[in-house]
């Protein structure tokens, strides 16, 4: 079910990505309409189907993933509808399909667009009448199972276009849901990144430390065409060139950084530097800020860009004084009861590893 900020394996405290949480729960409760999920690619399209079966009455049944793109014309209706013995040359014995390895669960069709004609009709079939036949059989056999579809392609202008069947697609879009870029939340950012550092550096020796400010700046101000996908690969690159360590924005790599504005942040101290300026300097510099002519069309979360960064800010000063508490609100030139009120409100002591005293 839905936390603070995720979703199942769905991370976001944004706006956008709450309101996609409150769908996500309502379409889990009818677990009978059939649901079509749109959004580009790297957005996390099977993470959503995964949370809507897992949290529906079906959630103890099959989940069964079809990449439409990804087998061929040939092999996918055998693959969806299953064969019986003789229907084809090779076909020594029957073999079920995934549909009737659904039955009772949920079949996820990954970019339905790529489906050729001939089996949308097949599929049309076991939406309106319940039921299906192999290839090669003869007789109908009836399946409850809800179909979860999924595409990056706008199937509106594919059926605008004669290149798919109108009728199938309003038989899916039942309920439409659609996942925001990555862009459109830059605020989930510094969440995402915790989140994909814990994940990765699960069974390293020296998981990644972070990024620093410098680079958090440099990040939100990247397209991100790969979406979140990217966003993670991003940290497995990082993890394996630099754990142990905090990424800066020297580390990362040169396409993160063409283009970008260098950073505002104070280059680290030399180790003969003063002790005291060597710790002020430590601390981040101001929060993200997003170029002008990159912000998102449907603007930005403000509060939720402004909440992550100074989320990010008490983080790093947590870490810095070792958890002292007193010493990190003076480095936050914060009162220490106003920076025991954040963490408490933020619920930091359970991502820190600490108990909620002082």
């Amino acid at each position: 079910m839905a936390t603070h900020d995720s979703f199942g394996n769905l991370i976001g405290r944004s706006a956008c990505m709450r309101r996609l949480f409150d769908l996500i729960e309502k379409l889990a409760e009818d677990d009978l309409s059939t649901v079509l999920i749109q959004g580009e690619s790297g957005t996390g399209k099977e993470l959503v189907a995964k949370a809507i079966h897992h949290n529906s009455p079906r959630g103890g049944n099959n989940f069964v993933p079809v990449n439409c793109a990804a087998i061929p014309d040939d092999l996918l209706e055998s693959e969806l509808f299953g064969y019986t013995k003789g229907a084809f040359t090779g076909a020594t014995g029957p073999k079920i399909g995934r549909i009737e390895y659904a039955n009772g669960g949920s079949l996820f069709l990954d970019e339905i667009g790529d489906m050729k004609p001939t089996l949308q009709a097949k599929l049309l079939r076991v939406l309106q009448e319940r039921e299906f036949e192999p290839v090669g059989g003869l007789k109908p056999i009836p399946v409850d199972v809800r179909i979860i579809a999924a595409t990056h392609r706008n199937l509106e202008e594919m059926v605008a276009e004669g290149r798919f069947r109108e009728d199938l697609y309003y038989r899916l879009s039942v309920i439409p849901v659609t996942i925001p870029p990555l862009r459109e939340r830059l605020g989930d950012i510094p969440l995402l990144i915790d989140h994909f550092i814990r994940v990765v550096g699960r069974n390293r020796k020296k998981p990644l430390l972070g990024f620093d400010l410098a680079a958090m700046r440099t990040l939100a101000a990247f397209p991100w065409r790969g979406n979140v996908r990217e966003l993670e690969n991003l940290v497995q690159h990082m993890t394996i060139l630099h754990g142990g360590s905090q990424v800066g924005y020297n580390d990362l790599p040169e396409k993160f950084r063409n283009g970008a504005p260098p950073p505002a942040d104070p280059v680290r101290p030399e180790a003969d530097a003063d002790p005291a300026r060597s710790e002020q300097d430590l601390v981040p510099g101001p929060a993200a800020t997003v170029p002008e002519d990159n912000w998102p069309q449907a603007g930005i979360d403000f509060n939720a860009l402004v909440n992550d960064f100074e989320t990010q800010l008490i983080v790093q000063a947590l870490k810095l004084t070792q958890g002292n508490k007193k010493e990190a609100a003076r480095l936050l030139n914060l009162k220490r009861t106003t920076l025991l009120e954040k963490i408490k409100k933020k619920e930091l002591f359970a991502s820190l590893g600490e108990e909620e005293n002082d």
